[in-house]
């Protein structure tokens, strides 16, 4: 069972003359042990944030102590009225609490998540309540979520209670494995189906992640969280906002290879806009740090 403690996170917010070059609006990346900002841009500026949701929700369900075994079916009730997105869990097809969880954290599934709210203690109402209960707890105080899915526009956030969210969710082992497992097969309707993690850098050579979340809607545009190893240190980023897939991944694997510098300085990296995130060529230039607190609670 998690305790309810109240941490405080000692922060250091970038000052350097030279901005990281992020496409995201807004951005926010923090060496966890520490605290630290190591790179930042607009982290209080509220916006929509899409499926990133869904780590709240996984919380949500957990912290209720429900029966992951339970099957629960889909129902007409769980589809996307919305934004009318696709899904590949059908209506009808029966799965464990702890398979919707899975999907709708791995595959980012709408009618998984919207199926874990639907079954909460008292339903959708219940769920609500205690998803605010949630974020009173952890401190995030700029953060509206009005449904579990991350489909309506007026779920949003800003990039600091993000990575309140993140360091919450990492919490929890369950969460955790089930973010970042690059694939999985479940029976759907008595076939063996494959799905994968929307994720894609989980997998690929370089790239030690601990939690992840990606998130798109046309309003929060292409969003990721991500809690990374790297250089011997757990890392925090939050990408919100880019303006397309590509955006979203140059920003990733600029941050992954300024993570994995020397480390002395921390260093920005200044890169040519390149037709492919494979292309980057990377200059780097040293950034100087001051203090800032943030209260993360809950954890």
């Amino acid at each position: 069972m998690f305790k309810t403690t109240i941490a405080a996170l000692i922060l250091a917010t970038a000052t350097s003359a030279f901005a990281f070059p992020f496409s995201s609006q807004s951005a926010l990346v923090i060496e966890e042990n520490s605290g630290k900002i190591l790179l930042e841009k607009n982290p209080g500026k509220i916006v929509s944030i899409a499926s990133l949701t869904k780590l709240m929700t996984a919380m949500v369900v957990l912290d209720a102590k429900l029966d992951m075994d339970e099957p629960i079916s889909i129902t007409q009730s769980d589809v996307d009225m919305l934004k009318h997105s696709s899904s590949r869990v059908p209506v009808g097809v029966t799965l464990s609490r702890k398979e919707l969880m899975h999907l709708a954290l791995m595959s980012s599934d709408n009618r998984a998540a919207a199926a874990l709210a639907r079954t909460f203690p008292e339903g959708n109402a219940g769920f609500i309540k205690a998803m605010q209960t949630k974020l009173s707890a952890l401190g995030m105080t700029h953060t509206v979520i009005e449904e579990p899915t991350g489909l309506s526009p007026r779920n949003t956030s800003t990039a600091t209670d993000m990575i309140k969210m993140a360091l919450a969710a990492g919490q929890y082992p369950d969460i955790a494995h089930a973010s970042t497992e690059q694939q999985d097969r479940f029976n759907i309707n008595g076939r063996d189906v494959a799905y994968r993690n929307t994720n894609h850098f989980i997998g690929q050579k370089g790239w030690d992640i601990l939690l992840s979340k990606t998130g798109y809607t046309m309003e929060a545009g292409r969003c990721i969280v991500m809690r990374v190893k790297a250089a011997g240190k757990n890392v925090v980023m939050v990408l919100l906002n880019a303006n397309a897939p590509s955006a979203r991944t140059v920003d990733a694997v600029r941050v992954q290879r300024f993570l994995s510098g020397d480390g002395s300085e921390p260093r920005v990296a200044v890169v040519a806009q390149p037709r492919r995130a494979k292309h980057l060529n990377e200059k780097r230039r040293g950034a100087r740090h001051h203090g800032r607190v943030i209260q993360v609670a809950g954890l």
